[in-house]
């Protein structure tokens, strides 16, 4: 259960962002990076802006629990 978003982490370490750059890059709000940080949901909306700026799929930033 705590590692829901772990391969966002990585991928942002991988590609030498800061957290803050998804927030501005992908449009979402600082509440909903801070869900994704405490592992809680957040909606498919905020995960598909996520991939579509990091260009990847869901399955390589979301681990199903």
């Amino acid at each position: 259960m705590a590692d829901m978003y772990n391969n966002l982490w990585k991928l942002l370490i991988d590609k030498k962002l800061k957290r803050t750059n998804l927030v501005s890059g992908a449009g979402i709000s600082t509440s909903a990076l801070a869900k994704m940080g405490k592992n809680q949901y957040v909606s498919l909306e905020v995960i598909n802006k996520i991939c579509q700026y990091l260009n990847v799929d869901i399955k390589d930033i979301v681990t199903l629990r």
